[in-house]
């Protein structure tokens, strides 16, 4: 502020000002890491408290949600891992449903479930039996062995094991194989039945060959296509009964020995809800909300626990783990979700992208545990269903019964279910063990899962999962913390739940494009962190304008992207003078913030890469990808629909080499570009300063001046490094040609740099004619 001494004042108050940004929004981001809070589950204690002498336990109810769209782009393989590990996860088998929500209504889906079901009779058995882990069985059988044998039949692992991989090897093939099956058997079936019938023509029929599929057809047609086709639900597998079944003793058509082991399935449910022109489904939001209207109807858990198609239980412990901190006496009550970090497979050994995210899940959300508790991440979480149907926590519940009811419910918030309605005291009971029989007719089911069923009702603003924003799982946590609840941030080993991450460029940007305008979109809607009132703790206020504001910081960034361009200016050009002492500046304090950055990951358990990588995505979004998050709020305070989120899509991978083929694969989108720019303005301003001082002759104390201002540009460089070896596809394989290329790149710069100076020269100052 005393120097105000630029060749661009403009540019010199965007400076400012954006110090002034940072400098607050880092202070912010640490003053919410103060009181990190490490909760570790004790479960050998929750097994002395619940678990009775007979075999039998007290667990509470627990309904499971899985939701996927796209065979395609959610490969059928992991969905059905995901469903296997959750069958055979190590919580009493009569305490808990699964319910599938198809929200693209396929019959590939449909009959993947009926085969993986199936598959489960003997999968399930099995990992009782030896005990293994993980208990889905891609990554158990792709996995290398580990750990000492835990079963209880140590002489028949081997075998048994064999033969469950064989087992497997054939599910595989028969799910690979079943969208081939469907739509020959179609065609057979609708050449056969077709002659009579017109509308018959392109159905798709289920494996009776003589139903034809209610849901999406292979050739769409009225009432049978995505976004229009009516409600399905099948019950897969039944309630089981209270008491052990023992499976079958070995025989030549079933080889395993099952008879010492317990052989029930859990409950497993397929839903497809309805879907009609003309109204707004709200993604997996709405999804979600239909298996929480459904799932009180069927089974009414007091708890519930929501999956992506493509994560998997990798710790048979983790539901009892969640369970510990919902029934923890000193604060259990008013706990609304228990949140697990995210981690992945497949992601390459260096994880290029910060797919695994660690600073956050690992020091931020831990952060937030000493608070008020870590925010919604969208999958693996644990929650308590009376906080989603909009309750008070107990501590902010008013004493008088009826004050509360009143402040609570308001006429048709909930619909006009009756059965819904009342079944909602039972499941703020946590304490229930013992299932009810379900009494509700298939009319009202098929009622809960219709698209008018929402009109006018509180669905997806004050009730269940929130609509109408791109990040609907952290929106949906801040009601919970707004409203007064509090969560919990559980971190186990092994880790809970595993899934996949995008590990291409173009797929990975995207992603972060969607989150980031999520953010953005929340802190200007009705639920922006400034407008809660006062049960939001004030740190927790402060973490989430945090969270949603952070896209901003782009605009000052991109100022910074500016500075190299003082270099390609043939005269003087600085934004602050004196610019020596202005990069010194810049450079201590970027040196200090990185120091303090390398004490948060000691108190966070994470490693150097880990804050490397966040640091080098976190400069990659702001080049390209937080622009367009910002643009895509000002076209939404237009009135415009602003910029379309392109959900993310995983592909299914074979061995390890074609895990890893999609990180080397290049999808050139709009989005690279502003980024590239960036990289080509500062090699560029490296040549240019490397040609004036050849063409200026300047002195040792010139370069060294110089020097300081260069800096900033190899520093951005190397935080684009992840970004350059992206766009380079196969070639990144050899990290040194992106070395050598930028090493020419400079050269021919400083070449044509000197070049134009020499020309400019004989052209201002022409030599004498002889």
């Amino acid at each position: 502020m005393r120097h105000r001494d630029s060749d661009a004042m403009w540019l010199w108050w965007i400076s400012v000002v954006g110090d002034l940004w940072f400098g607050v929004t880092w202070l912010l981001n640490q003053i919410t890491k103060l009181r990190p809070r490490k909760c570790v589950p004790s479960i050998s204690v929750l097994r002395d408290h619940l678990d009775q002498p007979d075999g039998g336990s007290d667990l509470p109810l627990l309904d499971v949600f899985i939701n996927t769209v796209d065979p395609v782009d959610e490969p059928m393989l992991y969905t059905m891992n995901s469903i296997l590990s959750i069958l055979a996860t190590d919580y009493p088998v009569e305490k808990y449903a699964t319910y599938f929500s198809d929200d693209g209504g396929s019959l590939v889906h449909y009959e993947g479930l009926q085969l993986a079901a199936e598959f489960a009779a003997s999968w399930v058995p099995f990992c009782r039996k030896h005990c293994v882990e993980p208990r889905a069985p891609e990554s158990y059988f792709w996995a290398k062995m580990r750990g000492e044998y835990a079963g209880s039949a140590p002489k028949e692992f081997l075998d048994d094991h064999r033969r469950m991989r064989a087992a497997y090897e054939e599910f595989k093939a028969r799910l690979d194989g079943l969208s081939a099956a469907i739509e020959q058997r179609s065609e057979a079936c609708n050449r056969a039945n077709g002659k009579d019938k017109e509308e018959c023509a392109n159905a798709t029929w289920m494996a009776d060959g003589s139903t034809q599929w209610q849901g999406t057809w292979i050739k769409p047609a009225k009432g049978h296509r995505k976004g229009h086709h009516p409600a399905i639900l099948q019950v897969m597998l039944d309630q089981p009964s209270k008491d052990p079944e023992l499976g079958m003793a070995a025989s030549s058509d079933h080889p395993l020995d099952f008879s010492a082991v317990d052989a029930r399935l859990p409950m497993l449910v397929y839903i497809a809800r309805e879907k009609r022109p003309g109204y707004d489904h709200q993604k997996k939001a709405g999804a979600m909300n239909v298996q929480l209207r459904v799932s009180a109807l069927l089974s009414n858990a007091p708890f519930i626990i929501n999956f992506d198609g493509d994560h998997y239980v990798n710790n048979s412990q983790a539901f009892r783990a969640a369970i510990c901190f919902m029934l923890d006496p000193r604060d259990g009550a008013d706990t609304a979700f228990v949140q697990f970090p995210q981690r992945f497979d497949d992601v390459d050994p260096t994880d290029r992208y910060c797919n695994h995210n660690r600073m956050f899940f690992d020091a931020t959300l831990l952060g937030l545990n000493g608070i008020q508790g870590p925010s919604f991440v969208g999958t693996g979480c644990m929650f308590r269903r009376v906080a989603l149907y909009s309750a008070d926590p107990p501590r902010w519940r008013p004493d008088d019964a009826k004050e509360a009811k009143a402040s609570r419910y308001r006429p048709n918030m909930f619909g006009k279910s009756t059965s819904f309605i009342n079944s909602m005291p039972a499941a703020a009971n946590q304490e229930r063990s013992v299932p009810s029989p379900a009494t509700v007719g298939e009319a009202e089911l098929a009622d809960a899962m219709t698209c008018a069923y929402e009109d006018g009702t509180e669905w997806g603003n004050d009730v269940g999962w929130v609509y109408n924003i791109a990040t609907e799982d952290v929106v949906t946590g801040f009601r919970l913390h707004r409203t007064g609840w509090r969560s919990t941030y559980c971190a186990m080993e092994p880790d809970a739940f595993r899934g996949t991450a995008p590990i291409n460029l173009t797929e990975r940007l995207y992603q972060i494009l969607r989150w980031s305008g999520g953010s953005l979109e929340m802190f200007f809607s009705r639920f922006c962190p400034l407008l809660a009132g006062r049960r939001l703790h004030p740190m927790q206020r402060v973490a989430y304008i945090n969270m949603t504001t952070y896209p901003v910081s782009t605009f000052f960034i991109c100022m910074y992207y500016l500075y190299p361009v003082m270099w390609l200016f043939q005269g003087e050009f600085y934004i602050q003078r004196p610019f020596q002492t202005f990069a010194l500046f810049v450079v201590v304090i970027i040196a200090t913030v990185e120091l303090i950055g390398m004490v948060e990951i000691r108190w966070a358990g994470l490693t150097l890469l880990d804050w490397v990588r966040n640091e080098q995505f976190y400069i990659i979004g702001t080049t390209g990808v937080y622009p367009m998050a910002m643009l895509h709020i000002l076209l939404r305070s237009l009135g415009i629909k602003g910029v379309s989120f392109k959900l993310t899509a995983k592909k299914l991978t074979g061995g390890a080499r074609e895990r890893l083929a999609e990180l080397y694969d290049v999808q050139w989108v709009p989005l690279l570009v502003p980024t590239v720019v960036v990289m080509a303005v500062n090699v560029a301003a490296i040549g240019a300063a490397a040609g004036k001082a050849i063409v200026e002759r300047w002195s040792a104390a010139q370069v060294a001046g110089a020097a300081s201002g260069l800096v900033f540009n190899v520093w951005m460089l190397l935080l684009l490094y992840p970004f350059a070896l992206g766009i380079m596809g196969r070639w990144s394989k050899r990290p040194y040609i992106l070395f050598i290329v930028l090493v020419t790149a400079v050269a021919a710069t400083a070449s044509m740099y000197v070049a134009l100076f020499t020309l400019k020269v004989m052209f201002v100052h022409p030599p004498p004619s002889k």
